[in-house]
């Protein structure tokens, strides 16, 4: 009898033996530790929106420093994405878009014969004529500039472009438009000639000569 209990107790033994040796290996194997916060934390990776990116890129450019150095016949060139809605020769007809002859500083929405939208009536009552400035800004982006425009043009973005298109326009004209005078203030400072030496900087002005000392006052009379 002994002898059974002595069995059954040792192989009770020896399967807890086993067990807690399988579970302090297992602990071993794949103990991890735990998180200082409980869940799971989502990085983001930050990215800039398009729009986003486009707003910041968007930079308004004023066109009348670029007219004095604008390549008028270059501008012709440029002129040929317009030539599909509009004619440029006197007395030309309307197109898709109106005649242009003349058309820089020209009354805004006031070309005889075109329908013009109701978004270019709007604009002309607070705009007058096409200046220089509207011209640009128009052909850059015609629905932002003129919201409403039944012109479905996607633009001409680089101001080089713009310039040299408004500088041949400027030009189809009985008495073309005077170009806008450039900011004396813009002007870059002139380089010195090729091979010539840079001037010499302004000499330092000569210290003040100290003043002659007073003269020591008189003994008083007796």
């Amino acid at each position: 009898m002994n002898s059974h209990v002595n069995m059954a107790v040792g192989a009770f033994l020896g399967t807890v033996f086993v067990l807690m040796s399988v579970s302090i290996a297992s602990e071993g194997i794949f103990h991890s530790e735990a998180p200082e916060k409980p869940g799971f934390a989502i990085i983001a990776e930050e990215t800039t929106g398009e729009a986003g990116a486009g707003a910041a890129a968007e930079v308004e450019v004023d066109i009348k420093p670029l007219l004095a150095s604008a390549d008028a016949s270059a501008g012709e060139a440029v002129f040929k994405k317009c030539a599909a809605c509009h004619t440029i020769e006197k007395g030309g007809p309307n197109k898709v878009g109106p005649n242009l002859w003349g058309v820089v500083e020209r009354p805004i929405a006031s070309h005889e014969g075109f329908a013009y939208s109701a978004g270019m009536k709007t604009f002309a009552e607070a705009n007058k004529t096409w200046t220089y400035d509207h011209l640009s800004y128009f052909v850059e982006a015609p629905k932002k500039h003129v919201p409403g425009t039944a012109m479905g043009f996607a633009g001409v973005k680089k101001p080089d472009e713009r310039a040299n298109l408004i500088a041949w326009l400027r030009g189809q004209s009985d008495a073309p438009v005077a170009l806008p005078e450039a900011s004396a203030s813009a002007a870059p400072a002139a380089a010195p000639a090729e091979g010539a030496a840079p001037a010499a900087p302004a000499a330092p002005a000569a210290p003040a000569a100290p003043a002659p000392a007073a003269p020591a006052p008189a003994a008083p009379a007796n």
